[in-house]
C-alpha cells in the first residue's frame, strides 16, 4: 500500500450479507443474525439476504425491502423438515438433525439469491459477499465459487460448532435427541465442503471449537469472531457493586436458558440445595422447556419446592431487569457453543459461574467469573457446590469480579466491538490493511488499547473505518476457581 493510497479518502465498503436468520424480535440465531447486520450497517453499506418470515420484522425495525434487504420464500422446504425434526425428536431438540436436514433449503436461497442478485455481485456493486448466517460448519454454499470467478471475496462465518459431547454424560446425546451428531463428521463428505472454505477469502470461526474444527490447511485464513455480542440498547450500563452490598443477606443466584438437559438446570438445583435450605442464597429458575416438571419433581423431592422462584419464558426485553436484581449467574450447561446471556449476564455485573467447557467458558477470564472442571455430572455438582459455598463464606469477592465482568462484556463483547472486527476482516480481504487481524483466542483481559475487543491488534496504518480504543481495565481481581 502506498503512502497515497494511504491518504486518499476511502468509500465505504459495500457488501452483500447473506443472513438467513435475521429477526429483530426473536431470540439466539436470529437475534445474533440481526444484532450483527445492524451493527455493521454503522460502517459498511450493507444489503441483507434473509429467508421471507423475517421479513415483517425488518421492516418494523425501519428496513425498506429492495433498498435495504431482499427477502426470499423458502418455506416450501424448510417447514416440513422442521415439522419432521419436532416429531422425531421433540420440541427445541434435534438441531444436529434440523441443519442436516435444512441443507437443501438454504442451498435454495443460494440459488434463488443468485438468480436475483448475481447480476450485480458481476457488474461490481458489491466489494464482497459474506456469509453470516447460517453458523453451521455443516452448511456448504453454492455462490463462494461464483463470487470467486467474479473477482469479489466471499468472507464465511462466524462459523460455530464442532463441540463433542462430553464424555463423563454418557446418555445425553440420547436425552437431547441428538441421533444424527454420532454421523456428524459426515458433512465434510458433502458437495461442497472443501470447496466452500477453499474459496472463501476469510473463514471467521466463533470459538476453540470451531477452529479445531476447521482443517489445518484453513488456518491461514481463520480470524476470531465471536458469534454472540451485546445489545447496549438493552443493557445500559449498571452501577458499581461496592463489597458492603453483598453482605447481610441472602445472595440471588439466577438461571437463564430453555430448559433443556444439557443446560444443567438439574445440576444447579443440587449443588445448591443445602445452601437454599439454610436461607444463604436464594435461586431464580428462569425459562421454559421439556425440563420444566422434571425440575420441578427434583426440587419437591430435596424440599425445596418453596426455596425456587420459577421465572418462565420472558422476552428478551426482560432480561437486563432480571439480571439487576442478581448477584450471580450460575450456568453449568455441558454442551454451549455460544453463551450469550453468559454476556448479558456480564454486562449487568453479575458475575458468571459457567463449566469450563464449549463457549462460555471463552467469554469469562479468571478475573471476571468462576469456571468449573468439566468431568463427571456427580464432579459438576460437587465443584458448583464448593464454588457456590466459598462465595457465601465471603461475598465481598464479588464486587471486584462484578466490576471485571462489565468491563470485559461491554469493551470486548458489545456489537459495536464486533462490528469492528468484522470490518477489519473486510479491510484484509479487500486489500485495505497488510496483515490479517490476529487470532487470539479466547480474549484476554488487557489493559487499555490493548483490549482486543475495540480494536485488533496488528492493524495496519489506521484509515477513516479503523476501530476505535477500548476503555480502561482495572486492575485484575483476585482468581477464584475451585
Amino acid at each position: 500500500m502506498t503512502q497515497l493510497d494511504q491518504l486518499a479518502p476511502r468509500r465505504r465498503i459495500r457488501a452483500l450479507v447473506i443472513a438467513d436468520s435475521c429477526n429483530p424480535e426473536w431470540e439466539s440465531t436470529p437475534l445474533v443474525g440481526w444484532s450483527h447486520a445492524n451493527a455493521l450497517r454503522e460502517h459498511v453499506d450493507i444489503h441483507i439476504v434473509t429467508r421471507s418470515w423475517n421479513a415483517p420484522a425488518l421492516l418494523r425495525a425501519g428496513l425498506v425491502e429492495g433498498r435495504d434487504f431482499t427477502a426470499l420464500n423458502t418455506e416450501a422446504l424448510f417447514k416440513p423438515m422442521d415439522r419432521l425434526v419436532r416429531w422425531i425428536s421433540g420440541p427445541n431438540k434435534g438441531w444436529a438433525m434440523l441443519t442436516a436436514l435444512t441443507i437443501p433449503s438454504y442451498l435454495w436461497l443460494e440459488h434463488l439469491l443468485w438468480r436475483r442478485l448475481g447480476g450485480a455481485v458481476r457488474a461490481g456493486q458489491f466489494d464482497l459477499v459474506h456469509r453470516l448466517t447460517p453458523l453451521s460448519p455443516a452448511m456448504p454454499s453454492l455462490i463462494a465459487g461464483r463470487c470467486r470467478r467474479a473477482g469479489v471475496p466471499f468472507v464465511l462465518g462466524p462459523l460455530n460448532g464442532g463441540l463433542p459431547w462430553p464424555p463423563g454424560f454418557p446418555g445425553l446425546r440420547r436425552q437431547e435427541g441428538e441421533w444424527l451428531s454420532h454421523l456428524r463428521d459426515a458433512y465434510r463428505l458433502l458437495p461442497g465442503y472443501r470447496a466452500t472454505r477453499q474459496l472463501a477469502a476469510a473463514i471467521m470461526v466463533g470459538g476453540a471449537c470451531a477452529l479445531a474444527d476447521l482443517p489445518r490447511r484453513w488456518h491461514d485464513r481463520a480470524v476470531y469472531v465471536p458469534e454472540n455480542g451485546i445489545d447496549l440498547s438493552r443493557f445500559p450500563e449498571p452501577p458499581p457493586r461496592p463489597a458492603e452490598s453483598y453482605a447481610g443477606r441472602p445472595l440471588r443466584v439466577v438461571f437463564l436458558g430453555r430448559l433443556v438437559p444439557y443446560k444443567g438446570a438439574d445440576m444447579l438445583i443440587e449443588a445448591a440445595a443445602p445452601l437454599l435450605a439454610a436461607g444463604r442464597i436464594t435461586l431464580e429458575i428462569i425459562g421454559f422447556g421439556p425440563e420444566r416438571e422434571p425440575l420441578g419433581r427434583l426440587a419437591e423431592r430435596l424440599g425445596l419446592a418453596d426455596k425456587i422462584a420459577w421465572g418462565g419464558k420472558i422476552s428478551h426485553h426482560d432480561v437486563a431487569g432480571r439480571f439487576s436484581r442478581a448477584d450471580l449467574f450460575a450456568f453449568p450447561s455441558v454442551h454451549e457453543f455460544g453463551g450469550a446471556v453468559v454476556l448479558e449476564a456480564m454486562a449487568m455485573g453479575v458475575v458468571p459461574i459457567v463449566v469450563d467447557y464449549g463457549g462460555p467458558a471463552e467469554l469469562i477470564s479468571p478475573s471476571s467469573g468462576f469456571a468449573i472442571p468439566l468431568g463427571t455430572r456427580e464432579q459438576v455438582v460437587a465443584g458448583l457446590r464448593e464454588v457456590l459455598e466459598r462465595i457465601v463464606e465471603r461475598p465481598g469477592q464479588l464486587a471486584p469480579l462484578s466490576a471485571r465482568a462489565v468491563i470485559r462484556a461491554r469493551g470486548l463483547f458489545a456489537w459495536p466491538a464486533k462490528a469492528r472486527q468484522t470490518l477489519e476482516v473486510y479491510r484484509w480481504v479487500l486489500g485495505r490493511r497488510e496483515r490479517k487481524p490476529e487470532l487470539r483466542l479466547p480474549f484476554a483481559d488487557m489493559p487499555g488499547a490493548d483490549l482486543p475487543g475495540a480494536g485488533i491488534a496488528g492493524a495496519d496504518t489506521p484509515g477513516p473505518d479503523t476501530p476505535g480504543v477500548a476503555p480502561p481495565a482495572p486492575a485484575a481481581a483476585e482468581t477464584v476457581r475451585p
